[in-house]
């Protein structure tokens, strides 16, 4: 099989907030995160949600965040910025756990 590439980057971060996070400051913090798509040229788009799986294999994580760059170096842009900066000072302290997985979208060509 092989796959074909195209110039799409997502950047997903998967986080569990803390106990003690409301669910108010965490809809603040979610529509502060979206606002950076004005503020952030190379982020194109956010998408997000909440875990719905019935299998209950999220090991505890309950939100998910994917943003949507056209190269790696946007990603780096984005990581950088200043408004990106100041954003993870307010969401971090307010996260138990977290990961980040950056990655080529690709479709598989048969």
């Amino acid at each position: 099989m092989e796959e074909a590439k195209g110039s799409v980057v997502k950047h997903v971060f998967v986080a569990k907030f803390k106990d003690e996070t409301s669910a108010a400051q965490i809809d603040q913090l979610i529509r502060e995160m979206a606002n950076l798509v004005n503020l952030i040229e190379p982020m194109k788009s956010l998408d997000w949600g909440m875990d719905v799986s019935a299998g209950k294999k999220n090991q505890g994580f309950t939100h998910v965040f994917e943003c949507t760059f056209e190269s790696m170096e946007g990603i780096a842009e984005y990581v950088a910025h200043p408004a990106h900066k100041e954003y993870a000072k307010t969401l971090m302290p307010n996260v138990e756990k977290f990961q980040v997985f950056d990655y080529e979208l690709t479709k598989a060509v048969i």
